[in-house]
């Protein structure tokens, strides 16, 4: 029996499609560069090596590079001994190409046009494959691949592809720097705050830091109990609320006050914030909400409450364990779909660094990675970013419990990242436990012992510091607060020799 071997079908010239490249464009930079090195300096800050088509014509493009910085000239006679034994320039030619490509060359004025063409064209080899893996792993049926993961990665490729190394950027005249700060200036001045940044809230913080400054790292550390969620719930709250939208003469939105803000809840879910928030617009114990403890008249002020905070414009995300590359991914998309003006992390130790980390390195490595992109993000955005962080218990071991930059957890790069470092400090949460007596204590000795518990705690009561260890732009300092632990709400501090005269 004879087997029947299928004849192939033929190629249809349609279905074969090659990656784009310019073979000519690239020829004739490659010459133009070899007549007149001073066509590199052009295309050399957005043109790379490996954005050329055809292999070898990187290579040549970098070697010319290479001289170019070196101070020498590159012309084919200086670059003929570094290709003579180059096996794939043999191929096409040898060293002798190289006289071929300055020989050909008809102008060096197209030079930076070809640069671009190249580079435009690498873009759309980049695309292609970008396509094709996004398509590959779709196909590909892994549980621990799931879809929303691969578009995360996808976008995050994609958002890559399109800065990285762009065109844009650069030296700015000092004249345009000035221009600008004059602007924020009078920009504050037109606030009601006159803070540059988005405004806290609290009228002695923002008097210190100015605000929150657009591209800022602000860290905000804390033990355990101290508040920093329901502080940075009221700054999100405080800033959401003052939102006023404003257009520019070019037609962009801008906030004119306060600020869009995204609130990546990494700790509690969104419906918890959510309670801590209409506790402190009602004034009821969120304790009382979640146990449904409530009257009829508390459903009222409910009611208006929500509409009151129905258009706030404060997005929640409460993922847990996010990677801080999927943190960057969603304030990309929230920027693009609502305007962002804040971002806010609770808190950072609680995300994971976007790259797989090896065995060898260390939490310190993992937060370097966390508090870099942070800082990227609020860089790259414009926006500020308020990042809640632990501190170590170092802080319970000492008498004075008021924490110090030494206290941050891995502490170094979370420092040196940071614009400013804030802590929150309640002194009250120590005093609040009643003195016990000995078992032979004099009934003298324990009460003198307890009435100077019950001033030092009066004293302290329903009060909290913020505690500014570091600020590039301005001072650093001490500023009190007033703190309702019923409805998690701090407020400005009003002491007796600040009130007002009455008459």
């Amino acid at each position: 029996m004879t087997s029947r071997v299928t004849p192939l079908r033929a190629p249809d010239p349609e279905l074969i499609r090659t990656p784009p490249h310019n073979n000519e464009a690239e020829q004739g930079l490659l010459g133009a560069l070899l007549i007149s090195n001073s066509a590199y300096a052009r295309v050399s800050e957005f043109l790379e090596p490996e954005h050329f088509g055809y292999a070898v014509h990187g290579r040549i493009f970098a070697a010319i590079g290479k001289l170019i910085e070196r101070g020498q000239i590159a012309n084919p006679v200086t670059l003929k001994n570094l290709f003579d034994q180059d096996g794939a320039l043999t191929e096409i030619g040898g060293a002798q190409y190289l006289f071929q490509l300055a020989n050909s060359a008809v102008t060096i004025i197209n030079a930076e046009d070809y640069g671009r063409n190249i580079r435009d064209l690498y873009l759309r080899r980049e695309l292609i494959t970008l396509g094709e893996d996004v398509v590959n792993d779709a196909f590909r049926q892994d549980l621990d691949d799931r879809a929303p993961e691969q578009i995360e990665r996808a976008e995050k490729r994609l958002f890559d592809l399109a800065t990285i190394g762009q065109l844009e950027g650069g030296f700015r005249a000092f004249e345009a720097a000035l221009t600008n700060a004059i602007s924020n200036a009078e920009a504050a001045f037109k606030r009601s705050g006159k803070t540059v940044g988005v405004a806290t809230g609290f009228f002695d913080l923002d008097q210190k830091l100015g605000g929150l400054h657009p591209s800022d790292l602000v860290i905000l550390a804390g033990r355990t109990a101290m508040g920093k969620t329901a502080l940075a719930t009221n700054i999100a709250f405080n800033a959401a609320k003052a939102y006023k939208p404003t257009r520019t003469p070019d037609g962009r939105t801008i906030a004119e006050d306060g600020a869009v803000v995204g609130f990546f809840s990494l700790e509690m879910s969104a419906e918890q914030l959510a309670t801590r928030i209409l506790a402190e617009e009602t004034g009821i114990s969120s304790d009382r909400i979640r146990r449904g403890d409530i009257s009829r008249e508390d459903f009222d002020k409910f009611v208006r409450a929500t509409q009151r905070l129905a258009g706030m414009r404060l997005f929640i995300d409460d993922t847990p364990a996010l990677t801080i590359s999927a943190l960057r991914t969603r304030s990309r998309r929230l920027m693009r779909q609502q305007g962002l003006g804040l971002i806010i992390v609770d808190y950072l130790q609680l995300l994971r660094p976007s790259s797989q980390v090896r065995v060898s390195e260390n939490r310190v490595q993992e937060v370097s990675d966390i508090t870099r992109g942070l800082k990227a993000l609020a860089k790259e955005l414009n926006v500020p970013v308020l990042a809640l962080s632990q501190l170590s218990r170092a802080v319970e071991l000492r008498e004075d419990k008021r924490p110090m930059l030494a206290d941050l957890r891995e502490s170094g790069s979370i420092e040196q990242d940071a614009d400013v470092v804030m802590f929150i400090f309640r002194e009250e949460y120590y005093k609040s436990r009643e003195p016990t007596r000995g078992s032979d204590e004099p009934d003298e000795k324990f009460n003198n012992r307890y009435e100077g518990w019950q001033e030092e705690y009066r004293k302290v009561h329903g009060t909290g510091e913020i505690i500014i260890a570091k600020q590039r732009h301005g001072p650093i300092g001490t500023v009190k607060l007033r703190f309702d632990a019923q409805t998690t709400k701090f407020e400005d501090f009003a002491d007796l020799d600040r009130m007002p005269e009455i008459r």
